[in-house]
């Protein structure tokens, strides 16, 4: 159920905050957008980015920042639902990674689950993918 106007606004200000965080390095404010659960899941990109606990989400911000220059979240297309304390968002963006003197975009899908919690909105869950590199479009299966 597509989220009401309160709800959508909330939670945008809180993927605002989480790639405001992201981009300027900023720990605290970055943990800050995540429940202090220890089941919190988050996936990256990578084959290997599969963090539970707020201990392996600050891991994985830390490596990302050590492996670059400059990096962003770039959130364009944001669809957002709810039901009760309950919400969850489909992200069509990208990553603008800054490395080596060269800076390139990685287009990136992202879902997330969020829950509203003592009256703040926390991402319980959140999946970053990247499109399957060498399928053409109208193919359902990597070439």
């Amino acid at each position: 159920m597509k989220a009401d106007a309160k709800t959508e606004a909330a939670v945008k200000a809180l993927l605002t905050k989480l790639t405001e965080s992201y981009k300027k390095k900023d720990m605290e404010a970055l943990m800050a957008c995540f429940a202090p659960d220890p089941d919190v899941v988050f996936y990256g990109t990578g084959a290997d980015e599969k963090r539970i606990g707020l201990d392996g989400v600050r891991m994985q911000a830390q490596r990302d920042w050590n492996q670059t220059d400059s990096i962003s979240m770039v959130f364009d297309d944001v669809s957002i639902s709810a039901a009760g304390s309950v919400a969850w968002a489909a992200i069509d963006g990208a990553f603008e990674i800054g490395v080596g003197g060269q800076v390139f975009a990685m287009p990136a899908r992202v879902t997330m689950v969020l829950e509203k919690r003592n009256g703040s909105w926390l991402i319980v869950q959140g999946h970053f993918s990247a499109p399957a590199a060498g399928q053409a479009e109208g193919e359902s299966i990597p070439g």
